[in-house]
């Protein structure tokens, strides 16, 4: 059902964790599934993501694309962590079974609501970056 990379991700997930004073922070949330991903940035001066920590609380493919996702930005600069999509962190992992595919569109969204957090506290915009929603169904 889960690939090795997913199960991988899974029971050895990378990154967990909060960032105190993170430089951006985006939750988002499916209230169907009740999976609450929340992904935390410290940017750099220069733009350039230099860690990332995540909190999730769902299941384990949820777990899964959170670790994955945050591998993916860490060293990026905002622009390159844009090209981060659900698509991409199902590539990562070798693909997810049909029914957990919305949880890669939950790691997107995390990733680009801690952006847009980050654009909003220091007044910049991010090409193509668009206001986050508040859950995803």
């Amino acid at each position: 059902m889960y690939t090795d990379k997913v199960m991988d991700h899974f029971e050895n997930p990378r990154n967990v964790g909060e960032i105190l004073n993170a430089s951006g922070l985006g939750t988002v949330g499916n209230p169907k599934c009740g999976d609450i991903m929340r992904i935390y940035l410290d940017i750099d001066e220069n733009q350039i993501i230099k860690d990332c920590k995540f909190k999730t609380f769902g299941c384990g493919a949820a777990i899964a694309t959170s670790s994955v996702a945050t591998e993916m930005v860490i060293g990026k600069t905002l622009n390159e962590a844009m090209l981060v999509t659900n698509k991409a962190v199902l590539e990562a992992l070798d693909g997810l079974p049909e029914e957990k595919v919305h949880c890669s569109l939950l790691a997107e969204e995390a990733i680009r609501a801690a952006l847009w957090d980050y654009a909003e506290k220091n007044n910049i915009k991010i090409e193509g970056l668009k206001k986050p929603k508040a859950d995803l169904e």
